[in-house]
């Protein structure tokens, strides 16, 4: 197996996004090791092999669970009070 770094690299710089957020196909490793240019690597974008990965979303049920006790009174005794 012929390493991708390079084609994983360019493809985060043509994608604006961070090598993390780049998916490679893994079926098609072969044809995205030819690609050696961002015009190669743009190619590939539009043929589905190379994608940018969507934004992973911070669950707030932590939060929610946290105001509804808070509603209650609870989390509100003395050692929580800060400031004046």
């Amino acid at each position: 197996m012929s390493s991708l770094k390079v084609q994983k690299r360019l493809a985060s710089e043509v994608l604006k996004c961070g090598k993390k957020k780049v998916w490679l196909d893994p079926n098609e490793i072969g044809e995205i090791g030819q690609a050696n240019s961002r015009q190669n690597i743009r190619k590939l974008i539009k043929d589905g092999l190379i994608i940018k990965k969507p934004h992973n979303v911070h669950s707030r049920a932590r939060v929610r669970k946290n105001q509804g006790a808070r509603r209650k009174g609870r989390h509100m005794g003395f050692g929580k009070r800060k400031g004046t």
